[in-house]
């Protein structure tokens, strides 16, 4: 932060904001206010430049195609990677996951060069589509309760040495891998399939963003009843008998 201003960037609502995950970013401009914090918030569409003075950055979910030229345009403009080796927070859903990894498949069944911002790679999945509320436990080491969302991808991401998983699912499919992974994490890089918006259902990954952001361990608290009805309700769906 600068100016004691937190500045959170949205990339590519034109591409990658499928199912509603332009609501992470409300979700996290909004619990920042709540906290007195002065929030500069930039949605930055495809066709223009990635700042590279930002502290938290937020990347959606997308189609084959969009995703495809989201990759091509991040990796020509080069100004995510640069942030990011600034100290700046990542936080990535589904497709947009897929890009900070080394590679996906495209559009066209080919293998698209990714960021190289998280230690995975994925491919396009043999079986069923992975859809369907999922109910995980996240990491221990970041301290966080259980996760709740919803998935809907093709995908089958692996892990390399250096990323974590995110969660382990209890309900769900995850990284579609097969053991029980979600998503994948290493410092400030965030991965994860969890649609909902996956900050709405889960409001606590949002104040960790947060804290990293402004490099603390606690955040004031505030009133949290309307996000624990929501994580509540979700939490007992996914666990009713299908």
């Amino acid at each position: 932060m600068s100016d004691n201003q937190l500045r959170l960037v949205w990339i590519y609502p034109d591409l990658l904001s499928t199912y509603g995950d332009q609501g992470n970013a409300l979700v996290v401009e909004r619990r920042a206010r709540q906290r007195g914090l002065d929030v500069a918030r930039l949605d930055v569409r495809s066709d223009q430049p990635i700042p590279t003075s930002g502290d938290i950055y937020l990347i959606g979910g997308g189609e084959d195609r969009p995703q495809r030229l989201a990759a091509e345009r991040l990796r020509r403009d080069g100004h995510l990677y640069q942030a990011v080796q600034n100290g700046a927070i990542v936080f990535s859903v589904c497709a947009g996951y897929q890009i900070l990894g080394h590679e996906f498949v495209n559009d066209l069944g080919q293998r698209e060069p990714g960021l190289g911002l998280l230690d995975v790679v994925s491919v396009r999945g043999e079986g069923e589509r992975c859809v369907g509320d999922v109910l995980g436990d996240i990491d221990p080491r970041l301290g966080l309760p259980p996760l709740t969302g919803f998935e809907n991808h093709q995908g089958v991401t692996h892990l390399g040495p250096t990323a974590r998983p995110f969660a382990q699912v209890r309900i769900g499919k995850g990284n579609g891998t097969g053991d029980g992974t979600e998503g994948a994490y290493n410092d400030t890089v965030f991965g994860t399939y969890m649609h909902g918006p996956v900050l709405a259902r889960n409001p606590q990954i949002a104040d960790l963003l947060l804290k990293l952001a402004l490099d603390v361990n606690a955040l004031p608290p505030i009133d949290d009843r309307w996000y624990e009805a929501l994580r509540n309700e979700r939490i007992t769906a996914a666990q009713q008998p299908a």
